[in-house]
């Protein structure tokens, strides 16, 4: 998001100053709001399976103080894409560790899609009111948030430790390749943070984010045509 604007401004391009401003409120929404969401989502879920670690932690909580990760949210902030500060799972609780890792980490992701759904509904009431720059500001900043939490949930499910699509991945791996998929996990994270700030890794993620957003923008479509209003 910024990297855009920080190249616009290096081109001596034109800079959408509302379009910015809302962008920038839209991800001060999705860091207050929203990833504290993810994070609940996953200890809730783990709670529910018998694990109460989070519990325990006060990580069963959605203060944004507590989720907070200052490399996760800054990489929002530049990119559009990030994470926040895991919260602690014991999959010893579980009667089915690798099974119940795997529903707990698809829930973080989950939330993002249907917290971007919801979003999916204002933008297209935003298409409702006309022309303004109040309605071209709620739009932007509506369809920024959609985005971001698309985003959010398609990076989360690549199947690199510690991202959720590891724990997904984990469930189909034996103990012993599990066990060597994580002791190289911080080489995983290296390899991660080179190909996202190298640019390599944001076109694939671009094109997964918008196709699932041509799904979410479909299905938010169905009750504005059953009323007639699109």
């Amino acid at each position: 998001m910024l990297i855009d604007l920080f190249q616009s401004l290096a081109h001596g391009d034109g800079v959408d100053w509302l379009g910015i401003l809302a962008q920038v409120l839209s991800v001060a929404f999705i860091l207050l709001c929203i990833l504290p969401l993810h994070e609940f989502a996953h200890g809730w879920v783990a709670y529910k399976l018998g694990d109460p670690t989070a519990k325990n932690a006060g990580r069963l909580t959605i203060n944004p103080i507590r989720s907070l990760d200052p490399a996760g949210a800054l990489g929002i902030l530049l990119f559009g894409f990030g994470w926040a500060k895991p919260v602690p799972v014991d999959p010893r609780y579980f009667k089915n560790p690798k099974r119940g890792m795997a529903v707990t980490a698809l829930a973080g992701p989950v939330s993002n899609l249907l917290a971007a759904l919801l979003g999916a509904f204002v933008v297209l009431w935003t298409g409702t009111m006309g022309r303004g720059p109040v309605a071209y500001f709620l739009f932007q900043a509506a369809y920024y948030y959609v985005m971001v939490n698309i985003s959010l949930a398609v990076f989360n499910l690549l199947p690199i430790p510690p991202l959720d699509g590891s724990r997904i991945v984990g469930m189909f791996l034996s103990d012993k390749a599990l066990a060597a998929y994580y002791q190289r996990q911080q080489m995983w994270m290296v390899l991660l943070m080179v190909l996202l700030y190298s640019g390599k890794l944001s076109g694939p993620l671009y094109a997964v984010q918008e196709f699932v957003a041509r799904g979410l923008f479909a299905i938010a479509r169905w009750p504005f045509g059953l009323l007639g209003v699109l």
